[in-house]
C-alpha cells in the first residue's frame, strides 16, 4: 500500500525536448491537467528529469547499497544510520527524496520517448537511483497506479516489422512488475509514428500517427474518467 491519505499524482517527464513538440510531454500534460481538474493541485508533483537531471549513481552509492543488502530489510528511514562518510551521505541525500516521492503518490505518471530503441538516459539515471536495496518493501507499491506514456517516432507495436527493436516497453513492463506494481495497476499507453508529420519519408503514415495519438489521448482520458 502507498503511504498517502489523499489523491496524489507524481508526474515524471524524461523527454529532452521542451520546445512544445514533444508528444510524450503533451500527453502527460493532458493527463496531469485532467487529474488536477478532478482532484485539485495540492497533491500534484512534477519532476522534470531534463530540467533537473538525476546524477548517475557513484561508487559510494554502490558501497552503501551493499551494506544495506547485508543487513537485510532496512527501510529507507533507517538507511541514514548506516552512512559512513561524506560521499555516502551525499548519495543518500540525492536518493531518499526520489524514493519518498514515489511512496507518497498513489498515481505515478511517466512520459517516456523512445531514444535509440530504449528509454532516455535521464530516466535510466532516475531508475538506477530509486532502485536502492530495500527502497520499496514487498507490497509497498501494490496499490500504486503507474501510467506510462510511450512516444515513438516509428511503429514498434505487435506485428510491425520493427517489433523486435522495442527495448522500451518490455523493459518498463518488466521493471515495474519486478518493483511490485500490480499488473492491473500498470498502464502503458503508446503514441506511435510521431515523426510522420515532420519527415517526408514517413508522410504516408500520417493517418496512422493521427489514429495512434487519438487512441492514446482517449486511453489516458479513460483512466481518469472510467
Amino acid at each position: 500500500m502507498t503511504v498517502n491519505t489523499r489523491p496524489s499524482l507524481l508526474r515524471i517527464d524524461s523527454s529532452a525536448d521542451d520546445s512544445g513538440e514533444s508528444v510524450s510531454r503533451r500527453l502527460t500534460t493532458l493527463f496531469a491537467d485532467l487529474w488536477c481538474e478532478r482532484h485539485g493541485t495540492a497533491g500534484y508533483r512534477h519532476r522534470d528529469l531534463a530540467v533537473e537531471p538525476v546524477p548517475p549513481i557513484s561508487s559510494a552509492y554502490c558501497v552503501l547499497g551493499r551494506r544495506v543488502e547485508v543487513k537485510k530489510s532496512v527501510p529507507p528511514s533507517e538507511v541514514g544510520a548506516l552512512v559512513e562518510n561524506a560521499q555516502e551521505e551525499r548519495e543518500w541525500a540525492l536518493t531518499l527524496p526520489l524514493i519518498t516521492e514515489v511512496l507518497a503518490a498513489d498515481t505515478v505518471l511517466f512520459g517516456v520517448p523512445m531514444y535509440n530503441f530504449a528509454v532516455p538516459a535521464a530516466l535510466k539515471a532516475w531508475i538506477d537511483r530509486v532502485s536502492f536495496p530495500g527502497a520499496f518493501p514487498e507490497g509497498s507499491l501494490a496499490g500504486t497506479r503507474v501510467v506510462v506514456v510511450l512516444a515513438r517516432g516509428g511503429a514498434y507495436g505487435p506485428g510491425t516489422p520493427r517489433e523486435a527493436f522495442d527495448f522500451q516497453e518490455p523493459y518498463l513492463r518488466a521493471y515495474f512488475g519486478d518493483l511490485g506494481v500490480a499488473g492491473e495497476h500498470l498502464h502503458l499507453v503508446r503514441a506511435e509514428m510521431t515523426l510522420a508529420d515532420r519527415l517526408p519519408e514517413l508522410a504516408r503514415f500520417q493517418p496512422f500517427a493521427e489514429k495512434s495519438l487519438a487512441e492514446a489521448t482517449a486511453a489516458l482520458t479513460a483512466l481518469l474518467t472510467g
